[in-house]
């Protein structure tokens, strides 16, 4: 803790950035910063008809409302930093600013990436269990699915934010990203860091590969019982439902597993910050309109809202 307190009173660090003041890069910026605010509507949105709609009150919507909260706030801790850093030119971040992105994004991710894995095995039970749903994914059981994705996230981000920023830094301080970006942020050690990086991939390994095998698994059941049902328009309803969910799910483990589980030697900063956007913006504007916003019962609550904010301004 002394050694966290003794580099926080030092200079922070310099974010390079991924956009540079070309035309065509400011036409990218302004297309990040309106899917940016996308996200943000989006995200919002769905997390308020959860709240008012009793009908939205299952467990279903109750991991969706916990994965709008996460995109949220994923989508908040690195996209605002980036844009006040190009439209006012400067470059810099604290060293206390710097921990705590990565904290909040270590975090954000690795509970996002449990609870798709474990909002797989609900599909799974309301596809393949119907009767027995209400008892399987009971309200204990949900709290505990959420709990433990958060807890589970939360205790991984502190572990490693506190290592990462227990490093002695120097040098220029120039991280190669858009944000402090953990294994960009290492290379500026002026430690060995090897055991640590060993250590992190074998925490992205168990992170990413546990809940993806969960999903795999659930969605090979999910398969076979569609294939079994008898009636044709609910398979293609449960159908339509896992392969939007696995388009989004595709997106987020694919670009997370191409930044951290590929080999030292085959990185570049360039493909990392351009694959970065996916997972911490693109996929938490996705998510809502993939999982939700096209859904009936959710266009529904949004049809109710509207007609309540009508007639109450005609009263």
């Amino acid at each position: 803790m002394e050694i966290l307190l003794n580099q926080s009173s030092a200079d922070g660090f310099i974010l390079l950035g991924i956009f540079s003041h070309s035309p065509a890069d400011r036409v990218l910026f302004s297309v990040v910063m309106v899917v940016f605010t996308v996200a943000l509507c989006g995200n919002v949105l769905l997390i308020f008809l959860i709240c008012i709609d009793p009908q939205l009150h299952t467990p279903m919507y109750f991991f969706l409302g916990q994965l709008s909260l996460m995109d949220l706030m994923l989508v908040s801790t690195n996209v605002p930093k980036m844009a006040v850093n190009f439209l006012s030119g400067r470059k810099s971040i604290s060293f206390v600013g710097c921990g705590i992105q990565i904290g909040f994004f270590v975090s954000l991710v690795g509970s996002e990436g449990l609870l798709l894995g474990l909002m797989a095995y609900d599909r799974y039970v309301a596809i393949s269990h119907p009767l027995h749903y209400p008892i399987l994914m009971s309200k204990r059981v949900c709290l505990q699915i959420v709990g433990s994705s958060w807890a589970f996230g939360i205790i991984d981000g502190l572990i490693q934010m506190v290592v990462v920023m227990s490093f002695p830094y120097c040098g220029l301080r120039e991280v190669n990203h858009f944000f402090c970006e953990m294994l960009s942020l290492l290379k500026l050690a002026c430690a060995d860091t090897s055991l640590f990086e060993k250590i992190i991939f074998a925490c992205c390994v168990l992170m990413l590969f546990l809940p993806f095998s969960i999903i795999v698994a659930s969605y090979s059941h999910i398969l076979k019982a569609v294939l079994h049902m008898h009636s044709a328009q609910a398979g293609k309803k449960a159908l339509a439902t896992c392969s939007s969910h696995l388009a989004a799910v595709s997106l987020f483990y694919g670009a997370a597993m191409f930044i951290y589980l590929r080999p030292s030697r085959y990185r570049a900063p360039s493909h990392d910050k351009v694959v970065s956007i996916f997972y911490t913006v693109l996929t938490p504007m996705l998510n809502p309109l993939i999982y939700s916003l096209r859904n009936r019962e959710v266009m529904g609550a949004l049809s109710k809202g509207l007609d309540h904010c009508r007639i109450g301004s005609q009263q």
